[in-house]
């Protein structure tokens, strides 16, 4: 009997030793075993012929159960029955009305509503793909975007007819069809929408006009800013849907729970996570127009949220507005994201008491990605022993001064110490390929590294700063090159800088984005040298950037240089400019900050650069 006791002993020690050093290894299996349920599924979508996709999913949700509701919109309810209705409608309306045939592409121009679900469905129906164009982009941006996806077709919300008018004459020129989501329309070369789908049938789209789709056709367009220049049109095949759209059952998000999404369905994000991931669940979607502070939480009680999609800024928001003892009366019990600090992590699940943190790490032209399946605080995702076999990626040390890769004297990249910063880099296989850009074949290369570890290998270089920890879990520190996050949104410093190039006193410009005590993301900063005998004026600058750029593009700082500092090969050095940020001590002056109610650029003073460090003035 001793000889027992003893060996349960030995056994109990072994199971509290093996604990102490992986302290996370049953969560661990309970995600393996989740990822290869979702592995498996996929390959029998492969197998399937037509190939199952998303639309294929909804259409099943729709027969087990047509009466449940599936959007949520304002004081509208639309069942998944309704909606399949809807979309049968507009892929009739777009039939009849338009040329668009199996593997063309529509442009939507337009902010979350019913009817961007219906026409996204719609044109998947006809064997179409969307090109989903950011509402924010105006002008040169916009008929770029428009133009890379060669769309027939362009639909756009009615309030966004002034930025359609910007673009309508090289639109005509090229033979575009544009409609405008209204019941009429009096602009020469632009249809109405919805009245034709208002009158058209919603009865059953032929199975035939998109029976060539298989898993590698195009299923939509989503824009990235990149690393350089005007924005990217990544590639989203029908199967890459998946990808995200198993998100919420990787998560745990249950068959009878309700989803509420203010995040722009024209990202990846709140179409693949959110909707694509309320399909996949056959759950309920509580969609709203764009995020709104005061509404937030009423909408919760109101609808009976169960489950609430964020970006780091939403959270900081929250936390941002005057405690009530309503704050815990609500029905969320998950939250799905990313970019969440640990601070705002901790405060808001303290002041709001939901239950689970979700946070992931995922880009739409990425590769592979991270899921932070056990609520580390902080942390953006995991790394388990099955993904590293399955999505080969490593952390690989950076020169910032190069902007490249540290290479050895082999010619391969260096990997970093665990505990250590490196850029993130992920193998190119048949499992994690990359599709690259539509029409831009340079900047697909440009994401390409050759020869990482051995000859011939390719990696996707993400161009982010990540660190893991010696449990394996993932942080993000930083993004490279000339990019940064601002209001959960990619910016691309070159496109800001060409807008600005443009005003007549400018001589040279350098745009980067600079940390503010508070928020997620780094804030547009644009240094200029001016041209001989030229004044920097300050009105004409504010009106520019206003005019030509989106709000969260905009440099809310600039600073005037005497000279540009540039490399030996006349590239801009801005690591000086980074670490002198904006505070008036470091900047020799003059330095301006962007007042919108004085519709000026104004001197930072001392105690304007204080009322911003303290929170008095938000951004």
């Amino acid at each position: 009997m001793e000889a027992l006791y003893a060996a349960l002993a030995v056994v109990s020690l072994s199971f509290f030793l093996f604990f102490v050093k992986f302290p996370y290894f049953l969560h661990d299996c309970v995600f393996i075993v989740k990822s290869l349920r979702v592995r498996s599924k996929r390959m029998k979508f492969r197998k399937r012929l037509p190939y199952y996709t998303v639309l294929d999913c909804f259409l099943d949700a729709v027969q087990r159960h047509p009466h449940k509701p599936f959007l949520v919109f304002e004081d509208e309810v639309y069942t998944y029955q309704q909606v399949d209705r809807w979309s049968n409608r507009a892929a009739h309306a777009l039939r009849k009305h338009t040329d668009l045939r199996e593997g063309d592409t529509a442009a939507l121009l337009m902010a979350n509503e019913p009817h961007f679900v219906f026409l996204w469905l719609g044109l998947m129906k006809i064997g179409c793909s969307s090109s989903l164009l950011n509402t924010n982009i105006r002008g040169k941006s916009l008929m770029h975007c428009f133009l890379c996806c060669e769309a027939k077709v362009l639909i756009a919300g009615a309030e966004y007819s002034s930025a359609v008018c910007e673009v309508l004459p090289e639109l005509r020129d090229r033979g575009v069809s544009v409609f405008l989501l209204c019941d009429n329309c009096d602009i020469g070369g632009v249809q109405s929408l919805k009245d034709k789908m208002d009158i058209s049938e919603d009865g059953h789209v032929s199975h035939t006009l998109r029976a060539n789709i298989t898993r590698r056709s195009p299923a939509m367009y989503i824009y990235t800013s990149g690393t350089t220049g005007l924005p990217k049109a990544g590639v989203t095949l029908h199967e890459r849907i998946w990808g995200g759209g198993f998100f919420q059952f990787l998560f745990g998000v249950k068959h009878d729970d309700v989803i509420y999404i203010p995040l722009p369905l024209y990202h990846a994000a709140g179409l693949i996570v959110g909707l694509a991931g309320a399909i996949e669940r056959g759950i309920t979607v509580v969609l709203r127009r764009k995020f709104s502070v005061s509404h937030f939480w009423s909408d919760c009680r109101k609808h009976n949220v169960t489950v609430i999609q964020y970006i780091g800024e939403i959270m900081r928001y929250l936390c941002n507005t005057p405690k009530r003892e309503t704050d815990q009366k609500h029905s969320v019990r998950v939250a799905i994201g990313n970019g969440l600090r640990a601070d705002i992590w901790q405060e808001f699940q303290c002041r709001f008491g939901v239950k689970k943190i979700k946070e992931f790490y995922g880009a739409s032209d990425g590769n592979m990605g991270f899921l932070n399946y056990t609520g580390k605080v902080g942390a953006v995702g995991k790394a388990n022993f099955i993904q590293k076999k399955l999505s080969p990626h490593a952390l690989i040390q950076y020169d910032p001064e190069l902007e490249a890769p540290v290479r050895d004297s082999r010619g391969r990249c260096v990997p970093v110490p665990t505990g250590e910063t490196g850029l993130l880099v992920c193998k190119i296989t048949e499992i994690t390929p990359f599709e690259g850009y539509t029409g831009n074949p340079e900047h697909t290369e440009k994401k390409k590294l050759c020869d990482v570890f051995e000859d011939g290998d390719v990696y996707l270089n993400t161009g982010d700063l990540l660190r893991m920890d010696h449990h394996g879990f993932m942080y993000f520190q930083d993004r490279v090159g000339d990019t940064f996050r601002w209001k959960g949104e990619n910016v691309a410093t070159t496109e800001v800088s060409d807008i600005i190039a443009v005003l007549d006193f400018v001589k040279d410009v350098s745009v980067y984005g600079v940390q503010v005590p508070g928020h997620e993301g780094r804030v547009g900063m644009a240094a200029l040298t001016l041209k001989e005998e030229h004044e920097f004026h300050a009105e004409e600058a504010f009106s520019h950037v206003t005019n030509f750029l989106p709000s969260y593009a905009r440099p809310r700082f600039i600073r005037i240089l005497r000279s540009m500092e540039l490399t030996g090969t006349f590239k801009q050095v801005k690591t000086s400019l980074l670490k002198d940020g904006f505070d008036p001590d470091r900047v020799t002056p003059p330095i301006y900050f962007l007042h919108e109610s004085s519709k000026s650029y104004i001197p930072l003073t001392h105690t304007l650069y204080n009322n911003i460090i303290s929170g008095e003035i938000c951004f």
